[in-house]
């Protein structure tokens, strides 16, 4: 029998946990790691997950300055703007 594949959700804060979180909080608590990351549940607070889209398919160059540049798939860019959208407090 196969494993479960997992959720889009899953794959996106995976994602991001590989990443982004040396530098970034990537839940919904927690200090980031660099003092000039601002954690993901604050961003998604400035810019919704959709609109990250196209900087995310482009490779986000912009953040704090020693950022590295990365380019996701379309696949992962689609994850990464689920598990996103699970950080905005209603």
């Amino acid at each position: 029998m196969a494993a479960a594949q997992p959720s889009p959700v899953e794959e996106g804060r995976h994602a991001l946990d590989t990443r982004c979180a040396r530098c970034h909080a990537i839940g919904a608590e927690g200090a980031s790691p660099h003092a000039e990351a601002p954690p993901f549940r604050e961003i998604v607070k400035r810019y919704p997950p959709e609109n990250l889209e196209e900087s995310l398919a482009e490779g986000i160059t912009s953040g704090h300055p020693d950022m590295p540049e990365f380019i996701l798939t379309p696949e992962e860019i689609g994850a990464v703007v689920a598990y996103l959208n699970t950080l905005i407090v209603k």
